[in-house]
């Protein structure tokens, strides 16, 4: 564990659950166990192919922000196993909440990398349609997207309870909502507040935190004395620690806790313990407040590299396979660089049609004198050229 994290009698009184080791070695996890027993080979193919193309996306958009063609960045490298293996459990009529970290967890709902970049690239607010994907928009104010998820799960079980009371049994199995947050998010207020409201009305919501060691260049210890899974005891519903670098761990945790949430046993929080390889954004050099060693240390734990030795070893998939997954996750992104270079930026008028779903006066006016502003540019361009024979010289 790397030094960042707390240790003591706080750490050990609460497990960690671990189901594929660093050397790629399934271990039994009395809890956690029977939840990946039926992961096929074609599953684990699948994961893996997953987590590579988020990586390869990954390094794609760090290359496209330092060329000038993105205005920002958020790399997630290293936390790849976090976010496949809590999404890959999920039903499609599940409701994901991330923060703006999600890109492999955007990629599992099928949201393609290209409508994620559009934000990135400074000409939407959005990228894709949350209700096509189940997956609301990212965001970027710290923890205010999780009162959101709590206020989602609680509609949908009062929904759901009112439509038992008619008499109309529902004709689905309930869903479940995944608020998706940071350890530097942790300690915003909304989560304290929404935890309260989420045991309050046993809301089906999994709090599922990732751990990457790191809020900006505040480390882990600064934040917090023990585990973050130990806090949900103090609301009253059940926090598991895992291996976040161990996607089995990971889905098999998951697995359980929507379990839970589908009975109607309340919340559940999950603390993935990871670590963010790269920068905290494009904007942030990370060598200014933490060791090489340290970054070394985790590199040894990378959540890819022990899948990959997984398969090779304890499963026979030959070179094929991951050479055949490298040139897809190429092409991808190659074809990746094509259309953010071919995206258009909106012009500043249309800014005001979206405003607010309906025509509005004040709007209305305000693009006037918008328009009224930009044309006294020309008249001051073409008095000019006047003047100067027209040559604008």
């Amino acid at each position: 564990m790397a030094p960042s994290t707390p240790t003591g009698e706080a750490q050990a009184a609460l497990p960690r659950h671990q189901l594929l080791d660093e050397r790629g070695v399934v271990r039994e996890d009395p809890k956690l166990s029977p939840y990946a027993a039926d992961l096929s080979l074609e599953d684990l193919q699948h994961l893996y192919r997953s987590m590579t193309l988020a990586r390869r996306v990954d390094e794609e958009g760090t290359s496209l922000q330092r060329q000038g063609q993105l205005v920002l960045w958020v790399p997630l490298r290293g936390q790849e196993a976090a976010q496949v293996g809590s999404v890959w459990p999920t039903r499609p009529t599940d409701r994901l909440f991330p923060s703006y970290r999600e890109h492999a967890a955007a990629f599992e709902r099928g949201i393609r990398p290209a409508d994620l970049m559009r934000l990135f690239r400074g000409i939407t607010a959005g990228g894709w349609d949350p209700e096509e994907h189940q997956m609301n928009l990212y965001t970027m104010v710290l923890a205010a997207q999780v009162p959101h998820a709590v206020g989602y799960a609680m509609g949908t079980a009062l929904d759901r309870r009112a439509a038992e009371s008619e008499g109309s049994a529902p004709t689905t199995e309930p869903e479940a909502v995944v608020a998706y947050f940071g350890d530097g998010a942790s300690t915003e207020g909304e989560i304290h507040e929404s935890m309260v409201f989420a045991a309050s009305y046993d809301a089906p919501v999994l709090f599922f935190i990732q751990n990457n060691q790191w809020a900006i260049s505040v480390p882990f210890a600064t934040q917090s004395r023990v585990p973050l899974a130990t806090r949900a005891a103090g609301y009253g519903f059940e926090g598991l620690r895992v291996d976040g670098n161990d996607v089995l761990g990971v889905v098999a945790a998951t697995r359980y806790a929507l379990e839970r949430l589908r009975a109607g046993e309340g919340p559940v929080l999950i603390e993935a313990e990871t670590y963010r390889m790269g920068a905290h954004t494009t904007a942030d050099d990370p060598t200014k407040y933490r060791e090489r060693d340290e970054e070394d240390e985790w590199g040894h734990l990378d959540p890819i590299d022990r899948l990959r030795v997984h398969l090779r070893t304890h499963h026979g998939v030959e070179d094929e396979f991951f050479e055949t997954v490298a040139r897809n996750n190429d092409d991808a992104a190659q074809q990746l660089r094509a259309e953010v270079l071919a995206m258009e930026p909106p012009t500043f008028e249309e800014s005001f049609g979206k405003a607010y779903a309906e025509p509005h006066s004040l709007v209305s006016a305000e693009r006037a004198e918008y328009l009224d502003y930009q044309a006294g540019f020309s008249a001051a361009e073409d008095t000019q050229d006047t003047e100067t024979g027209g040559t604008g010289a």
